[in-house]
């Protein structure tokens, strides 16, 4: 998941910048996708230098993610959206869900994994 979480990070961050740039927008709202992306990008780079910190930046990540589907989804909801702003908050809502399934599915995996070991 480090990996994932690096590389969401990095997309997240990279498609923010250029929303930001193809929209010449000046607001920070813009950025959002990079707000989150170098949040996502920080947690995966402590949980690949810091291995015993790795399972609670996980979980940080996949709160992270849950805010980003919720928070888009509600603004969606709220305020309705159109052109670069729709865009950039189905693409942080499609990472984000991405994410928490992978994310989901490796907990998962490594709770069976640790319950088989102890059982055997």
């Amino acid at each position: 998941m480090t990996s994932v979480t690096i590389a969401i990070g990095s997309f997240l961050t990279l498609f923010g910048v250029i929303v930001t740039l193809q929209s010449d927008s000046s607001s920070i709202t813009s950025l959002i996708p990079s707000m989150f992306g170098v949040i996502f990008l920080a947690l995966g780079l402590l949980a690949k230098a810091k291995p015993d910190v790795a399972h609670h930046a996980m979980h940080g990540a996949s709160v992270l993610a849950l805010i980003g589907v919720l928070a888009s989804v509600g603004s969606l909801v709220a305020r309705g959206a159109s052109g670069w702003a729709l865009a950039s908050q189905l693409v942080l809502i499609g990472a984000c869900v991405v994410f928490l399934v992978l994310a989901i599915r490796s907990f998962r995996a490594a709770r069976l994994a640790r319950e088989s070991a102890i059982s055997t």
